[in-house]
């Protein structure tokens, strides 16, 4: 089995307490696929500019990244810039250039048309329909999204939604999409709307997974020294849909091992600018910290 993600590949520009660091390589594919690595085979769908550097490149091949479906495109690569102060939760954003990504169509090879795993990382919800729309049968689909597509782009998520297995979202969007305060009448909620799975990710604090059959709460494995939280929550959503791809089934055993897996390389994501530390991590050091965590909640 192999997954496929869709989403950003992007320079970042970071300042946190921990630090600083300009146009370092980010978006949500790459994080993405930084945990997914760890599991399975991962294509990566997404646009670069022609400003992207070739040694960008040359890293994601160098850890098995299937990057035959980046296109490049003329103009700039998507560039965000941010900071975190006190509160390493909520992400101030200074400047957001879209460039390419304002005119990005996938290209959808048939290899990834045959795609079993699918996880539509945060992009315009209509480049998600439109993608998803290319796969022929995939067994499992998992969407992201973030607060700007639901405030400007509400129709169009939706319509994807109906379309998901696996709804992935923050505390404050699954909020936002249903005005429910309260997170289990928020994921009541959007289980109406289509997905068959809501998980809910809530930072520091960890994340829900909420269905029909069942409802799991698991914390977040404790960082005492957080550098930079960019990217954690593609980091978890990494690990979770490479845990999965290696699963036979959706059954509570395997969400909860995907849960933790997501959970505990989220952790090394945090302890480190961008990609810093989930570039060199491997699955046993991933284990170790597994057994750590456990021990913890005494699991």
């Amino acid at each position: 089995m192999s997954v496929t993600v869709l989403g950003t590949v992007a320079f970042d520009t970071i300042k946190t307490p921990g630090g600083f660091r300009h146009l370092i390589l980010g978006g949500s594919a790459v994080h993405f696929s930084m945990a997914a690595r760890l599991f399975t085979k991962v294509s990566l769908v997404a646009c670069i500019g022609n400003d992207f550097p070739a040694k960008y490149i040359r890293f994601l091949k160098g850890k098995g990244v299937d990057i035959s479906s980046i296109c490049e495109m003329n103009g700039p690569t998507f560039h965000w810039t941010g900071e975190y102060k006190s509160d390493f939760n909520r992400a101030i954003t200074i400047d957001t250039k879209l460039g390419v990504l304002a005119e990005f169509a996938p290209q959808v090879s048939p290899k990834v048309a045959k795609s079993d795993f699918i996880f539509l990382a945060n992009v315009d919800p209509q480049i998600q329909s439109y993608f998803l729309s290319k796969i022929k049968r995939p067994k499992i689909v998992a969407l992201d999204s973030m607060n700007y597509w639901i405030d400007n782009k509400k129709k169009a998520l939706l319509k994807v939604l109906k379309k998901a297995d696996i709804y992935c979202v923050n505390e404050q969007e699954a909020r936002d999409l249903t005005g429910e305060c309260n997170l289990i009448r928020a994921a009541k909620f959007l289980l109406k709307l289509g997905p068959k799975i809501i998980l809910i990710k809530k930072g520091e604090y960890g994340a829900m997974l909420y269905s029909n059959d069942y409802i799991f709460s698991m914390p977040a494995y404790p960082v005492e020294n957080v550098i930079d939280p960019t990217g954690a929550g593609d980091s978890f959503a990494g690990g979770f849909m490479g845990y999965l791809s290696k699963s036979k089934s959706l059954n509570r055993g395997n969400l909860v091992n995907a849960i933790l897996y997501g959970t505990v390389i989220a952790s090394f994501n945090v302890e480190g600018f961008g990609v810093e530390s989930t570039s060199s991590l491997s699955l046993e050091r991933v284990r170790k910290r597994i057994v750590e965590f456990k021990r913890i909640i005494s699991l």
